[in-house]
């Protein structure tokens, strides 16, 4: 049996276990919450390391990307190094593929992208998904600066928020990582912000966390495509008015886990060094998963809290 562990700079209100069985296997897929403690996630990767078979690094990104460049965030550098044995993955492979596959899927299966009003709460580690939003003809309002950095403006242009990244990209990834991102009890608190740009939006995209922080009181009709929920979540969403939810990732009793903890699942199976996986790898093994979309009717005729695939 695989034992694959999340350890989480965030809250461990949102901790969770299952077993289950992919390709014939069975797994062990936890998640482990230290509620912002940097030190104890230090001390979890350390004592389980060479004990698992894989770990994702939760509620921190180690690498953020904008116009083919790869940038290396120094706190997530930290806890990467701790893991001496065991591979350890921040989910940006699957950013790359699966979400960019996923909106590809929604286009095709569910309703058409273009010309939809998308709010993407934060682009730079979500590239994929960015991307495939501009290939479809979104209509893009991306909110780095405004939910990231507090700078409140948003920006319209895939191109100008290429430029502005390669700026900002190498300074901010030297800032304390919890000035860019809600980490432990932090991620409970919700601070409605900037609410114009929500209530434009027919879609709102991008990490969870901080959709849920600066989301506002009415979320009526919108479509909501995120990673990590849990069942109380998507109970907010539905009292808040929004219409549909799109998880990138597939659920497992009732949570939808991160995109670290499911590349760890397949870096697990592929039982590669991780800097010999392309995207093509991933793609494959996708395919062999046949993950789709979990996708959640909220507020409408047909509503069941517990879809899977359309």
């Amino acid at each position: 049996m695989k034992h694959i562990v999340s350890v989480s700079l965030g809250s461990s209100k949102r901790n969770h276990r299952v077993e289950t069985e992919l390709l014939g296997e069975n797994f062990i897929i936890e998640r482990i919450g230290t509620d912002g403690d940097f030190n104890r996630v230090l001390e979890l990767i350390r004592e389980m390391d060479g004990k698992v078979d894989a770990f994702g690094m939760g509620g921190i990104d180690l690498y953020l990307y904008a116009a083919g460049k790869r940038y290396e965030i120094k706190d997530a550098l930290v806890i990467k190094e701790a893991a001496k044995k065991t591979p350890i993955v921040d989910g940006s492979g699957l950013k790359n593929t699966l979400e960019r596959k996923v909106i590809k899927y929604i286009d095709k299966n569910i309703f058409k992208i273009k010309d939809k009003s998308v709010l993407m709460v934060s682009a730079t580690d979500r590239f994929g998904m960015l991307e495939a939003f501009y290939e479809l003809g979104a209509e893009l309002t991306i909110g780095d600066l405004m939910f990231s950095l507090d700078i409140p403006i948003p920006l319209k242009s895939v191109k100008v928020f290429q430029a502005l990244a390669k700026v900002i990209l190498p300074i901010a990834t030297r800032m304390p990582f919890e000035k860019l991102y809600p980490t432990g009890k932090s991620q409970e608190e919700r601070t409605p912000k900037h609410e114009k740009y929500f209530n434009e939006a027919d879609i709102i995209a991008g990490d969870c966390l901080f959709i849920k922080r600066y989301m506002p009181d009415n979320l009526e009709g919108k479509i909501i495509i995120t990673n990590t929920v849990t069942e109380d979540d998507i109970e907010e969403l539905k009292n808040l008015g929004a219409k549909m939810l799109v998880t990138t990732t597939p659920e497992f009793n009732g949570r939808s886990f991160g995109t670290n903890v499911m590349e760890a699942v397949l870096v697990s199976i592929m039982q590669k060094n991780i800097d010999d996986i392309t995207p093509k790898d991933y793609e494959i093994l996708l395919e062999k998963l046949n993950f789709k979309p979990r996708v959640v009717y909220l507020n409408d005729e047909f509503v069941d809290a517990k879809a899977n695939i359309i």
